[in-house]
C-alpha cells in the first residue's frame, strides 16, 4: 500500500516534526511510505498534481492553523479528482471536529484524534489487512455511509517506541531549520494552551535526546528549535541537555521555550558559560495581572521570573524573547499597556505581544461564554473582545506589536524608543501616541523600507514635538540610522546634523587618511559618515561622531563608531 504523509507549511523554511515521527513509528507495516511537503503558498492545482503523481492510495494530512482552509480546500480536489483515494487527517486543528468534519467533506476517509503514532498505525494496519478499523483508539472513520467514532485510548507510555526519524534519515536537514521534542505534555495547566490536556510530562530517554541533538550537532544544522512547552520543568534534566550541547556543539543555535522562574543557581551558573549567540530562550510571561494569571491557571513566581531575567540579561550572552498575550480574562487596556512596561524594563531583545487564541479544545474557548470573551470562528481564533477590552483597544495593541516589531524587535531603533519614553513618560505611553499617527496616515497597510520608516517615525516628531525633545529625538533616530545602514555624507536625512565647519572636516579627513593607511592591504574597504550630536547624555555637547562601514567580501558590513 503506497502512502503519502503530507502537510503546508506557512514557510518554505520549515521542516515537519509530526510526519517523520508518523513515518518512523509506522514503517514496520508499510514500507511504501513518503513524506512530502509543501507551502500554503504554492498554487492548489500544483500541489494537487505533485501528490496524484506518486499514484498514493492513502494520503494522509497534518492539519494546523494556518493550513486548516488549504488542506480541506485540497482533500476535497483529490477526493473528486480520484474516487477511491483515502485521505486522511490529523493534528491539532481536527482533533476536536469529529464526524460532522467527515460529513462536511464527502473525500475525508478518517479522522485522527491528539496524538498520532498508535491510531494512524491502527488504522494502516487494518486497511492493509483489509479489516475494519473498529478498534482502533481516538479514530473517527468512514464505513460507506456510516460515520464511526472509536473512543479516547491510552497515550504512548515510552515515547522511545518511536524509532528516531533523524537516524532513519526521514528528516530534511537541508533547510537549515529543524525543529526537535524531548519531550511531551506540560506540567501545567494555562487555559489558553492545548498542552493542559496533557499535563502528564512523558520524556524520551537520555540516551536517545543525546542520540539525536549529537546527529544534529554532527551535520552542523544551522537552527535547531526545541518544541518541548516547558523545557526545563525538571532542572537537572534540563541541565544535562544543556551542558551535552556545550560539549559537542559545532556551531548551532538553539531556541528553547522555558519557564523563567524554574532557573535555579546551578542552571543559571552553567548557563554563564554558554558562547553568545548560541541559545534563544522564549520566556511566557503573558500577564503581570495577578489576577488573571490566577483565572487562566498559570502558577507565576513573576518576582522570581524577571529576577532571573535581569540576571539572565546581565550576562549577555542569550537571546532573549519574551512573550505577552493580551486578550486574557480580567486584563484592561490599561493593565496590558502596564504590562508592556514592566516587561519591557526587563530589557529583552525581543517583546512579543499577541491577541490570546481560542484554540479548539483548550480550557479557555471552553469557557469563554463564561468570561465574556467574543473570537473569531475561524484559524486563528484571535480573540475580538472581551468584557475589559474592545476590539478597537484589541487594534491598538496590535498597532503596538507591529510597531515593536519594526523598531526593536528588528534591533533598530534603541535610542529612539529610549528617548520616547522619557519624552513621554512611559515606553507605553510613547508606542501609544505612535501608534495614533500610524494609523492615521494608514502606514499599517503598506510595507515600508527601513529608510521610509526612520522618515515616517520623524514626520512624528515634527508633528508631536518641539523644542529640546524635538532635537533630541531626532539625534537618537539619526544615531540609529547611522549604526543600521551605511549612509553616504551627502545623503544625510535632515535630523542628522552634517553641517561640519571646516576644522572639523580637516579633522575628519586626518583620521580617515590614518584609517586607510591602518587598514591598507587586508581586503576592508571602508567609508564613512561624520554628524554631530547636541543632545545626547552620554556625550559631552557638540560631539563629533564618527561612523566607520567597513565591508570585506563574503561578510556582512561591521558598523563602527569614533568620539572626536
Amino acid at each position: 500500500m503506497r502512502i503519502v504523509l503530507a502537510t503546508l507549511h506557512s514557510k518554505y523554511i520549515h521542516a515537519s516534526l509530526a510526519l517523520p515521527l508518523l513515518a518512523a513509528y509506522c514503517r514496520d507495516i508499510c514500507d511504501d511510505l513518503l513524506i512530502r511537503e509543501f507551502t500554503v503558498h504554492e498554487p492548489k492545482e500544483q500541489v494537487l498534481g505533485a501528490l496524484l503523481a506518486e499514484e498514493p492510495e492513502v494520503i494522509a494530512f497534518s492539519v494546523y492553523l494556518w493550513n486548516r482552509r488549504q488542506t480541506l480546500e485540497l482533500a476535497d480536489a483529490l477526493a473528486t479528482a480520484r474516487p477511491g483515494l483515502r485521505i486522511v487527517l490529523g493534528g491539532p486543528e481536527v482533533s476536536f471536529d469529529g464526524p460532522d468534519l467527515l460529513r462536511r467533506h464527502f473525500g475525508v476517509s478518517a479522522l485522527v484524534r491528539g496524538e498520532g503514532e498508535l491510531p494512524l498505525h491502527g488504522l494502516l494496519e487494518a486497511w492493509q489487512q483489509n479489516r475494519l478499523p473498529t478498534k482502533v483508539p481516538r479514530l473517527t472513520w468512514r464505513d460507506s455511509d456510516r460515520i464511526c467514532e472509536n473512543p479516547d485510548g491510552p497515550l504512548l507510555k515510552e515515547l522511545d517506541a518511536i524509532p528516531s526519524p533523524l537516524q532513519l534519515g526521514l528528516v530534511d536537514l537541508s533547510r537549515g531549520f529543524v525543529y526537535l521534542e524531548t519531550c511531551r505534555g506540560c506540567p501545567y495547566r494555562c487555559a489558553f494552551c492545548m498542552s493542559a490536556l496533557d499535563q502528564k510530562v512523558r520524556s524520551y530517554s537520555m540516551a536517545r535526546i543525546e542520540q539525536d541533538l549529537g546527529l544534529l550537532m554532527e551535520k552542523r544544522v544551522a537552527k535547531i528549535k526545541l518544541v518541548d512547552r516547558t523545557f526545563n520543568y525538571d532542572p537537572d534534566r534540563a541541565r544535562r541537555i544543556f551542558a551535552f550541547i556545550l560539549q559537542h556543539n559545532r556551531g548551532s543555535h538553539f531556541h528553547f521555550e522555558i519557564g523563567g522562574h524554574l532557573l535555579d543557581e546551578k542552571t543559571l551558573e552553567l548557563l554563564a558559560t554558554v558562547p553568545k549567540d548560541t541559545f534563544q530562550f522564549e520566556i511566557g510571561v503573558q500577564s503581570t495581572l495577578p489576577d488573571t494569571l490566577r483565572t487562566i491557571d498559570r502558577p507565576a513566581a513573576l518576582e522570581l521570573l524577571e529576577q532571573n531575567v535581569r540576571r539572565l540579561r546581565r550576562m549577555g550572552n542569550i537571546h532573549l524573547h519574551l512573550d505577552l498575550i493580551a486578550g486574557l480574562p480580567g486584563e484592561g487596556y490599561r493593565d496590558f499597556l502596564a504590562s508592556i512596561d514592566r516587561v519591557a524594563a526587563l530589557r529583552p531583545h525581543h517583546l512579543q505581544l499577541e491577541p490570546v487564541k481560542l484554540l479548539p479544545g483548550a480550557p479557555l474557548r471552553q469557557n469563554a461564554a463564561r468570561y465574556g470573551i467574543r473570537f473569531d470562528p475561524h484559524p486563528p481564533y484571535s480573540v475580538l473582545a472581551t468584557q475589559q477590552l474592545s476590539f478597537t483597544e484589541l487594534e491598538r495593541l496590535q498597532g503596538i506589536s507591529r510597531l515593536l516589531d519594526l523598531t526593536c524587535n528588528a534591533d533598530r531603533g534603541h535610542h529612539f524608543l529610549a528617548a520616547l519614553s522619557e519624552a513621554s513618560g512611559s515606553l507605553s505611553a510613547g508606542l501609544e501616541q505612535l501608534e495614533q499617527f500610524w494609523r492615521q496616515l494608514g502606514l499599517f497597510r503598506r510595507p515600508l523600507s527601513q529608510r521610509d520608516l526612520f522618515d515616517q517615525l520623524w514626520a512624528f516628531v515634527r508633528a508631536s514635538y518641539s523644542g529640546r525633545p524635538r532635537a533630541r529625538l531626532g539625534e537618537c533616530l539619526g544615531w540609529d540610522l547611522a549604526i543600521s545602514e551605511r549612509i553616504p555624507q551627502d545623503k544625510a536625512p535632515e535630523f542628522l546634523d552634517t553641517g561640519l565647519s571646516d576644522s572639523e572636516q580637516m579633522r575628519v579627513r586626518a583620521r580617515m587618511q590614518r584609517i586607510f593607511a591602518a587598514l591598507k592591504g587586508r581586503g576592508i574597504k571602508v567609508q564613512h559618515l561624520a554628524a554631530l550630536f547636541h543632545h545626547q547624555p552620554q556625550l559631552p555637547e557638540h560631539s563629533l561622531v564618527l561612523f566607520l562601514y567597513l565591508t570585506r567580501p563574503g561578510r556582512p558590513m561591521q558598523v563602527r563608531h569614533l568620539l572626536f
